[in-house]
């Protein structure tokens, strides 16, 4: 494979504190050199790409969705509700959900996604009404199609409105049919491709929809197989308070009596923590996903990523459900992290760079990737490149600051292992008003019945 210097970019920022200024070198997939400023590379190359007028990133990585969501966007009975009659507007309408709907929906998100720098996606999905048992399937056809990687997490819901639960029976499955199918993904997909694309981890949906033994079981089956878990936790005081009334303990203290309290489980939202819940989980090294646009539609709260950071949880980012952000784009994400955590904390204790490493280096480290969301010589040449070109960005001096203060939203390249997914804001591997063309028919059809 010929050596490529992606050469002089206007900006490199490395996640990791090292020297880029002058580019990097990728061959055979990954990052073989950083171009410190004022050198060159040290060996011969073959192919130069000029980043003079781009910001150079690592991909970004998104570590909670719900592909399945952007069918629902903007959804008018589920307008102006807060998570729990939010959930249960929607359910009924999601339980229509086909094979070719989720097919339209995955890829739309994913290209939206990779539009916006981001080259990792971590989706949760767990809904299998009749016809759709095999979801994760159909994804993995898309990411490994796209060349885009995936955490695909195998969600459930066993816990239906007849047995105490939030969901209505027609989109929960037992227990026996969501462990059988967990193991057959595992064995199928999980690091099973030599590109890296593609792995597996196991993630009942929450505390409100699958039974305690569901969750036991999980914990279990995942220890086995050495995968990750995944859940919704301590997202809303409503959902404290079913937890306090159902399970007698809060939601941490729930997760910890099932086998969950430890380093191979990452946590979407996790706001309502208090100072010793916070504590336990550094020093369980349990994740947690930031979704700072889907907790501020929702009216949620705020994450206390600085007290998480310092006490040793790994922080990433996500942009959740397009359901209840109701975008796709991971760097617009990161500007809304930068700005709710100043609601937070003063204005220089949390910076652009401590929001850019959410979706960064703190996201690889929420999905146990050491291969990833870094510039690094080894790590895999996944890259995000951004224009100032636009009319937000006229005036800024800050190439990087530019990137969170003026508002990007669209990459002008994305490389993923080696090979170009996005040039020219443009995505390569298809028509898009194609893709929409058939996205928007199969959201028509699921709102309609």
């Amino acid at each position: 494979m010929s050596a490529l210097w992606i050469r002089h970019p206007m900006a490199a920022w490395t996640a990791n504190d090292q020297d880029a200024g002058n580019g990097i070198v990728v061959e055979n997939g990954v990052i073989t050199e950083l171009v410190a400023s004022g050198t060159y590379p040290s060996q011969p190359v073959d192919l130069n790409w000029d980043a003079s007028e781009h910001v150079l990133l690592p991909g970004l990585v998104n570590t909670h969705h719900h592909f399945y969501q952007t069918l629902t966007r903007a959804c008018p009975p589920a307008l102006n509700k807060k998570l729990f009659p939010w959930l249960q507007t929607l359910y009924p309408i999601w339980a229509g959900l086909t094979p070719d709907a989720l097919a339209a929906a995955t890829e739309l998100a994913m290209v939206e996604l990779l539009l916006s720098g981001c080259t990792t996606v971590a989706d949760h999905h767990y809904l299998f009404p009749n016809g759709l048992e095999n979801a994760i399937d159909i994804q993995a056809e898309t990411a490994t199609r796209l060349g885009m990687r995936a955490t695909l997490t195998r969600g459930s819901m066993s816990l239906s409105t007849d047995d105490g639960g939030l969901p209505p029976p027609r989109v929960v499955q037992d227990e026996a049919t969501i462990l059988e199918d967990s193991e057959r993904l595992i064995r199928q997909y999980h690091k099973q491709d030599a590109n890296g694309l593609l792995e597996v981890a196991l993630a009942p949906c929450s505390p409100f929809s699958v039974t305690p033994d569901l969750m036991r079981a999980s914990a279990e089956l995942a220890a086995q197989h050495s995968v990750s878990l995944h859940t919704h936790l301590a997202e809303t005081r409503d959902e404290n308070d079913f937890c306090l009334k159902t399970f007698g303990q809060r939601p941490l203290d729930y997760l910890d009596s099932v086998g969950w309290l430890h380093n191979r489980t990452w946590l979407a939202h996790g706001i309502h923590f208090n100072d010793e819940e916070i504590a336990r989980l550094g020093e369980a090294g349990t994740g947690i996903c930031h979704c700072p646009s889907s907790n501020m539609v929702l009216a949620s709260g705020i994450c206390r990523i600085n007290e998480l950071k310092a006490a040793g949880t790994p922080v990433g980012l996500g942009v959740d459900g397009s359901a209840s952000n109701d975008h796709s784009n991971l760097m617009q994400e990161i500007r809304q992290a930068l700005l709710i955590q100043r609601l937070r904390y003063e204005a220089d204790e949390f910076t652009h760079t401590d929001a850019l490493s959410l979706a960064t280096k703190g996201s690889a480290d929420v999905l146990r990737r050491d291969d990833i969301g870094e510039l690094a010589v080894g790590k895999r040449a996944d890259l995000a490149l951004f224009k100032l070109d636009e009319l937000r960005f006229s005036g800024a001096h800050d190439p990087l600051a530019a990137l969170m203060l003026c508002g990007a939203s669209q990459a002008d390249a994305v490389m993923i292992g080696g090979e170009w997914k996005v040039r020219d804001r443009q995505w390569l591997g298809g028509d898009t008003q194609a893709l929409m063309a058939r996205h928007r028919e199969a959201a028509r059809r699921l709102f309609n019945g």
